[in-house]
C-alpha cells in the first residue's frame, strides 16, 4: 500500500486518534444488535493498546445533522467494546472542546477513550476547518479506519489530516484497500463480477469501471429488468428505469465489444406483489406475464450464474439477487452465496444488502473479504479515489 500504515507509527505514550466506523445499529433500548463495525475494528484497537498508545476513538452514528440527538450517543457502542476489549471504555460529552481536552489529557498509556459523535458537530460533515484543528489539537498521530466513511471528505476523514504530522491506515483500512485495489488493478483471473440490487442508477458507475475489467459480469436483482427491457423482452410490472434503457444498451455493448460474458436470468420466481404470503410461480425471462413482477433469479439462472462463478479466481458481489428478506425470494440470493463459498476464489463481499444476505445465509466464513463499507466500496469499484484515503501520508 501506498499510504502509512499503523504498523509504520511509533505509538508508545502518544495520543493516537483513530477514526473508527461504528455507526453501528440500535433497537428502542438503545442495545447494539450488530456488533460486526465494532468487532472489525479490534485488531486495530488492540494493537495500539497494546503498543502504549493513549487511544481516541472518533465516529459518527446515524445522521443528528450537526445537533445532540441523545438516542444517537455513542454511549452503546462504548459500552459493547468495553465488554469486547474486557476494559473500561469512557465516553466523553464531546468530541471537541473542553471536555474533550481535558478527557484526553487524563489518558494514560494503554488506556482508550471514546468520543461523542463527531456528527453532533455541524463542522464534521462541512469539513469545517475549525473543528479539524480542534480534532487535531487532541492527538499526536491520526490513523483513519473508517473505510465505511473514506468517501466521505469530513473533518474527522479529510480536515483532520492537515494538522497533525501524521496520518495512517488501520488494519481494517488497509484490508479494505489491499482486496479492493488488487481486484481493480491486479485480479486473479477469471475475474468474475455479480452485481445485483435495485436500480442500474446505483451502479452505473460501477458497471461502467468494471465492464473493462472483469472477464464475465452476472446481472440480477431488480437492475436485471431494464436490462432486459433494453433487450427488447416485455417485463410486466418488474421494476424498470425508463431513463436508463440506453445506458443499458451501451453497458451491454461495451461487454460485446470486449469479449465479456454478459449474463442476464433467463428465468425468474414471479408473483404480484412482494409480500411473503404472494402466490408465486417460476417464468422464464420471454414469459414474464402482464402485471406480474420478477423478485428473484430463478432456477435456470441460478444454475448459470453457479457455472460461471464456479470457474472463477477472483469474484466481486454487490448486491442481491432478489427481495431476499422475503422467504419466497431468497433463494438466488442465497444460491448465488453457496457459489461463491463453493469456488475457492478471491471472494469480495460489498454492500449492506449484500453483507446481510451473506451473514443470513450462514456462509460469511467462507468470504475472503466482506466489506464494511457499502458507499465507499461502490465508489472505489468505480474508479473513484477515495478522499479519506488520499489523505492519508504517503509512504516514504
Amino acid at each position: 500500500m501506498a499510504k502509512l500504515s499503523i504498523t509504520d507509527l511509533d505509538l508508545a505514550g502518544k495520543r493516537v486518534l483513530v477514526r473508527v466506523d461504528f455507526n453501528v445499529p440500535l433497537n428502542e433500548r438503545g442495545e447494539v444488535t450488530d456488533d460486526t463495525r465494532i468487532r472489525a475494528a479490534l485488531p486495530t484497537i488492540r494493537y495500539a493498546l497494546e503498543r502504549g498508545a493513549r487511544l481516541l476513538l472518533l465516529s459518527h452514528l446515524g445522521r443528528p445533522k450537526g445537533k445532540v440527538v441523545p438516542s444517537m450517543s455513542l454511549a452503546p457502542a462504548a459500552q459493547r467494546l468495553s465488554e469486547l476489549l474486557g476494559a473500561p471504555v469512557p465516553l466523553a460529552s464531546d468530541c471537541v472542546g473542553q471536555a474533550a481536552e481535558t478527557a484526553a489529557a487524563a489518558l494514560a498509556p494503554g488506556q482508550v477513550l471514546m468520543l461523542e459523535n463527531c456528527r453532533f458537530q455541524a463542522g464534521d460533515e462541512k469539513n469545517d476547518e475549525a473543528m479539524s484543528r480542534a480534532l487535531a489539537a487532541l492527538c499526536d498521530l491520526y490513523v483513519n479506519d473508517a473505510f465505511g466513511a473514506a468517501h466521505r471528505a469530513h473533518a474527522s476523514t479529510v480536515g483532520v489530516t492537515k494538522f497533525v504530522p501524521v496520518s495512517a491506515a488501520g488494519f481494517l483500512m488497509a484490508k479494505e484497500l489491499e482486496y479492493l485495489g488488487r481486484a481493480v488493478t491486479n485480479p486473479a483471473r477469471p475475474f468474475v463480477a455479480v452485481l445485483g440490487g435495485a436500480k442500474v442508477s446505483d451502479k452505473i458507475g460501477v458497471l461502467k469501471n468494471l465492464v473493462g475489467k472483469v472477464d464475465a459480469l452476472l446481472v440480477g436483482g431488480g437492475m436485471a429488468y431494464t436490462f432486459l427491457k433494453a433487450q427488447g423482452m416485455e417485463i410486466g410490472a418488474s421494476l424498470l428505469e425508463a431513463d436508463k434503457l440506453d445506458v443499458a444498451r451501451e453497458i451491454m455493448q461495451a461487454a460485446r465489444a470486449r469479449g465479456v460474458t454478459f449474463l442476464l436470468p433467463m428465468d425468474h420466481v414471479i408473483a404480484e406483489q412482494a409480500d411473503a404470503a404472494a402466490l408465486t410461480r417460476v417464468a422464464d425471462s420471454t414469459e414474464l406475464p402482464v402485471g406480474w413482477r420478477g423478485l428473484d433469479i430463478g432456477p435456470k439462472a441460478r444454475a448459470a450464474f453457479g457455472t460461471a462463478i464456479q470457474g472463477a479466481k477472483t469474484v466481486v458481489w454487490n448486491g442481491p439477487m432478489g427481495v431476499f428478506e422475503l422467504a419466497p425470494f431468497r433463494e438466488g440470493t442465497f444460491a448465488v452465496a453457496r457459489a461463491i463459498a463453493a469456488s475457492g476464489a478471491i471472494s469480495i463481499v460489498g454492500g449492506g444488502d449484500s453483507v446481510a444476505a451473506v451473514t443470513q445465509s450462514g456462509l460469511a466464513e467462507k468470504m475472503s473479504h466482506i466489506s464494511t463499507g457499502g458507499g465507499a466500496s461502490l465508489e472505489f469499484l468505480e474508479g473513484i479515489e477515495l478522499p479519506g484515503v488520499a489523505a492519508l501520508t504517503e509512504k516514504k
